[in-house]
């Protein structure tokens, strides 16, 4: 299993996520209607807007996980925070970064990854929209698509907590 780096503005993206003022919010229906399309159109079990905190991501919004949170250093979005536009695993067994990951050899089991970071003013990632399956798939361009379009209405959403 491979550890997710920090990315290189790491304090600064930290103090703007905590600068929203969201984590360990109550859920609200905002986000919770953006995963539940991405889960429907997607056809996926798990959709998650997910918050990545320095030792932990959080989820302000979870569709078909039970968790509230998960350690930083196993998860898909640290990962996916690090890089521009999609992050994509087709097949987490097949991904030397993920295969003995306890997320794909344990619950939830995941195969299938896709995440898009979510950015706050100034371009810091603070997490993710990201869909997850039980089984390996592909991922087309027009999904690809799709998925960024509901990634920018969540951050309308992260944005607006700022006014606050």
């Amino acid at each position: 299993m491979q550890t997710p780096e920090n990315p290189k503005n790491e304090s600064e993206r930290l103090a703007g996520l905590r600068q929203l003022e969201i984590l360990d919010t109550e859920p609200e229906e905002r986000f919770d209607r953006v995963t539940k399309l991405a889960r429907s159109v997607f056809n996926v079990p798990i959709a998650l807007v997910s918050l990545v905190d320095k030792d932990r991501q959080w989820f302000k919004s979870s569709c078909g996980l039970d968790a509230s949170e998960t350690p930083r250093d196993i998860s898909f979005c640290g990962h996916a925070i690090l890089g521009e536009g999609i992050f994509l695993i087709p097949n987490a067994l097949e991904d030397s970064r993920f295969k003995d990951n306890p997320l794909v050899v344990g619950k939830p089991f995941i195969r299938f990854y896709a995440g898009i970071p979510l950015y706050l003013p100034g371009g810091l990632a603070a997490g993710t929209l990201c869909i997850i399956d039980t089984e390996p798939r592909t991922f087309s361009e027009k999904e690809q698509e799709h998925l960024k379009d509901l990634a920018l209405v969540v951050e309308q959403e992260l944005i607006a907590y700022f006014g606050n």
